[in-house]
């Protein structure tokens, strides 16, 4: 089979190490986190994390100094645990770091390239540290490039990439031993919006693959909000907010705001009968929340036969950015 036509399938096939780890771990989350702290020197930068994540794709998110990447080295092995414990399926951070190994991919956020070597060479020798032999190593590396659209330029020495083809560089050696747990550092950074597209195209054929986790770390929340199903979002050290994104565009779907021409009460009093809650506002304007057995025909129902008309009517959706200033709102950085 030709590069061309396997490079589709390189992200999503795990080495047999890796299957075997996962077989043992069950249904456990993907990341599990109890008491977690982090300090470095005379700061606490991870404070008593407790959660767990079993999404597709996970979007961490918080200010700067909040944590996002100790949390991320800590599960990579790089920093120590002062405190608490991690997993990551079901194998412990500490006791089984080699079996861990085989699982992550990594794409930083800062270039960690030998500029004078080629795009294949260098993505060989970063699978081989994975733990694939060298001759699958370099199989997987020319599949890898032609994956995320390198593949006609993976003789050209990484020195003399763009900033775009570096990034894709990046996602390339990540994905080349086939992970079932891919960390992305800042994955946009730096992009033209085409090169930004493209990569957050390939995060979501991956996430919609269904073979492999991410977790995607970003500062703009439009990344996450495009590609990820869970967000977390950190604040000096702590986790103050978890969401579920598709439970949250469920309940925004049954919120609606209305600007009514007519009796409000009345039409009021009728969408409350029904067991929706209704908040008025000024100038005739409602704010609704729909009931389950309610639909926006039966809304338009009791405004007929009230003989109220309704001028206005729109979900109300809690955007990303809504829930990140909330959870920046929550004083002393808990739950």
């Amino acid at each position: 089979m030709s590069h061309s036509n396997r490079s589709a399938a390189i992200a999503f096939e795990p080495q047999n190490d890796a299957r075997s780890v996962l077989a043992a771990s069950g249904a456990s989350p993907v990341i599990e986190l109890r008491g977690l702290s982090v300090r470095l020197g005379k700061r606490e930068v991870l404070r008593d994390v407790t959660c767990s994540f079993s999404g597709r794709t996970i979007g961490l998110l918080g200010p700067n100094g909040a944590g996002k990447s100790t949390l991320i080295n800590t599960l990579l092995g790089f920093w120590p645990a002062s405190a608490g414990s991690a997993r990551i399926f079901g194998s412990d951070i500490r006791s089984e770091a080699k079996k861990i190994r085989a699982l992550i991919g990594y794409m930083p956020e800062n270039d960690a390239f030998i500029s004078n070597m080629t795009a294949v060479s260098f993505i060989r020798l970063m699978a081989e540290l994975s733990g694939l032999p060298s001759e699958m190593a370099l199989e997987r590396a020319h599949e890898a490039l032609f994956y995320v659209g390198l593949g006609e330029a993976r003789y050209r020495k990484l020195g003399a990439y763009s900033l775009g083809m570096k990034q894709l560089a990046k996602l390339a050696q990540a994905i080349a031993h086939g992970p079932k747990l891919l960390i992305l550092d800042e994955p946009t950074n730096g992009l033209d919006p085409p090169a930004r597209q493209r990569m957050i195209r390939l995060v979501r054929e991956m996430r919609d693959s269904r073979e492999m986790h991410i977790v995607l770390c970003s500062h703009l929340l439009r990344d996450v909000e495009e590609t990820c199903e869970e967000v977390v979002i950190l604040k000096q050290g702590r986790v103050v907010h978890y969401a579920n994104l598709e439970d949250e565009r469920r309940l925004n779907r049954r919120f609606l705001e209305l600007e009514v021409q007519g009796d409000a009460n009345l039409f009021a009093e009728a969408a409350e009968s029904l067991g929706c809650e209704c908040a008025p506002g000024a100038l005739n304007r409602l704010k609704l929340v729909l009931a389950e057995s309610v639909e926006i025909a039966d809304i338009y129902r009791i405004a007929a036969e009230q003989n109220v008309q309704l001028r206005r009517l729109n979900f109300r959706r809690d955007t990303l950015e809504d829930i990140f200033l909330k959870a920046m709102e929550n004083r002393d950085g808990r739950l």
